[in-house]
């Protein structure tokens, strides 16, 4: 039989949204204990947890921080969370979305830090991500469990398959590194492929000088968006403001060969090339 859960969803229900998520839970307290470690909260600072789901870090956290703001999507997962952990700010909420920069004005202290931990669902990590970069100017620093596929790319140099977008954004505007994988067995459900921490520390202006951050960011986009495609090829098809002959008089430049691929190209020579878009724009 199986058992209904309140508001009629039944529990095999919850296990195959948890699964769709991409939901592994932590259960190597070894693990827990390194990434808290890594994440290094004094009281002064104010960590937010992303995906607390079963509470592996959820605790360890609470000892070390002024205060935890700890994201839990599933109902189910939160109201236990809740009741395990009275004094802990947990919020129902999707890490996709949230709202990072208002976390600033809940610092327990006026000169503590905005600091990120959680261990991302694998099929949500990219949107994940990608809000965290968004709001970069509010936080601190992350550590993070990620796809370990995922992780190295974001530490990625030029030059190899790994190297792509996400490298070239996260390293612009943060300090990646990777700290140590994590093998299935650390999980319940284990997955199918291995994990990795890293760590982000983000940086109050780009690593390299932009002229334009807008013009940058659709250079990245374009670039390596056909990766197979030489990069005067993947601008031209990127359509009107990248393509046509402004891609070979911008390449022609910014002194950058054409029939070069996006992934060879160092964050210098893209800030480069996207400056002379910038001035066609």
């Amino acid at each position: 039989m199986i058992r209904e859960a309140p508001g009629g969803v039944n529990h095999r229900d919850r296990r195959s949204r948890r699964r769709a998520l991409g939901q592994h839970f932590l259960v190597d307290p070894g693990v827990a204990e390194a990434i808290v470690a890594a994440v290094g909260a004094s009281s002064d600072d104010l960590v937010c947890e992303i995906g607390a789901g079963e509470g592996a870090l959820t605790g360890l956290l609470q000892e070390r921080a002024g205060r935890v703001v700890a994201l839990e999507i599933d109902a189910d997962l939160h109201a236990r969370l809740a009741r395990r952990w009275p004094n802990v700010d947990l919020r129902q909420a999707d890490a996709r979305r949230f709202r990072y920069e208002t976390l600033r004005a809940e610092r327990p202290g006026p000169a503590g830090r905005v600091l990120v931990a959680g261990n991302l669902p694998y099929s949500v990590s990219k949107p994940i991500l990608a809000r965290l970069l968004e709001a970069r100017d509010a936080l601190d620093a992350a550590v993070l469990m990620l796809q370990r596929e995922v992780a190295e790319r974001l530490v990625a140099p030029p030059g190899g398959k790994t190297y792509g977008a996400l490298s070239v954004f996260w390293q612009t505007w943060a300090d990646p590194a990777l700290l140590f994988r994590v093998p299935p067995t650390a999980f319940r459900p284990p997955p199918a492929v291995d994990s990795a921490v890293v760590r982000v520390t983000f940086r109050r202006s780009p690593r390299i000088p932009l002229a334009d951050e807008r013009a940058f960011l659709r250079v990245v986009k374009a670039a390596f968006a056909q990766r197979r495609k030489t990069l005067l090829n993947a601008l031209r098809a990127a359509g009107p403001g990248l393509g046509g002959a402004g891609a070979t008089a911008a390449l022609a430049a910014a002194g950058v060969e054409g029939r070069r691929r996006a992934e060879t190209l160092t964050l210098e020579e893209l800030a480069r090339l996207a400056q002379f878009f910038a001035v066609r724009e």
